[in-house]
């Protein structure tokens, strides 16, 4: 029995609408995390004096080896030790972020997501004084969604979250084209949210 005959155009017809569709309904059940995640840290950051909460502040001062920091020659001053030392003494686990050396202090800053450390040490007696901000969870939640202090991996993942998201829209549009009852109406739901950004953009922004 010979094989039926695929009537030309077939795939674009049934095949294709499939396969957006089943693409549509994966992607979005992927993305459903990071949509809600996006979505209510777009308020909170929107919002950040009524959800931010209160920004804490701890100081303190101690005394480091003085010789880690007390060296004519700048480029002997042992970083390694004085950043490992700070971070064992107050449980630093945020990146480093900048090492700064003058001609009187050595200024060591840590940040994160939420979560800042500077520290400033005298480079002739190695006594320091350091402070830790906090900003609380949601102050975390903010810089996650921002992606400041995050890191480079956290960048990758924003990047991978805004590709998602863009197909899922995508997907969803190229759906709407092959429903022909609901396919003039959709679009122009579109287009009129479309407009209603710009002109939002008009009244408020521009």
């Amino acid at each position: 029995m010979a094989p039926a005959e695929i009537p030309p155009g077939a795939f674009w017809k049934r095949g294709l609408p499939r396969f957006i569709r089943w693409l549509h309904i994966y992607l979005s059940m992927t993305s459903f995390a990071l949509i809600l995640f996006f979505a209510v840290t777009g308020l909170t950051l929107n919002h950040a004096e009524k959800f931010g909460g209160r920004v804490h502040s701890i100081e303190d001062k101690g005394n480091m080896n003085v010789r880690w920091v007390n060296q004519p020659d700048t480029n002997k001053i042992d970083k390694l030790a004085i950043v490992e030392f700070l971070r064992n003494q107050y449980r630093i686990h945020a990146a480093l972020s900048d090492f700064r050396i003058d001609e009187t202090q050595c200024a060591v800053s840590f940040k994160g997501p939420g979560y800042a450390a500077d520290a400033f040490i005298d480079d002739k007696t190695g006594a320091y004084d350091i402070v830790q901000t906090s900003a609380g969870f949601i102050g975390v939640l903010n810089d996650l969604h921002k992606g400041r202090d995050a890191g480079a991996g956290w960048g990758v993942f924003i990047d991978i979250s805004a590709v998602f998201l863009a197909l899922v829209s995508l997907t969803g549009l190229i759906l709407l084209l092959y429903l022909k009852k609901r396919r003039t109406a959709g679009l122009l739901i579109a287009v009129l949210g479309g407009a209603f950004m710009y002109i939002i953009y008009i009244i408020w922004v521009n």
